[in-house]
């Protein structure tokens, strides 16, 4: 049986941290900035972790 694929668009969206949990950008920070508020632009920046519920899902997409 071939080897399982991963899936292009998850490898590029996800990373594994150094203890094993998965590394996302935050959302609704791309364009139609001007109607936000600078508080919520700045809380925005920068990566976050995916919720614990997820994470078995999107392991399996990644490390296929």
């Amino acid at each position: 049986m071939p080897k399982m694929k991963t899936n292009s668009g998850a490898k590029k969206r996800f990373t594994l941290t150094g203890t094993g949990r998965v590394k996302r950008k935050k959302a609704f920070a791309s364009h139609i900035l001007t109607k936000k508020s600078p508080k919520r632009k700045r809380n925005l920046r920068g990566a976050t972790l995916v919720s614990a519920v997820d994470e078995p899902r999107m392991k399996r997409l990644i490390s296929s």
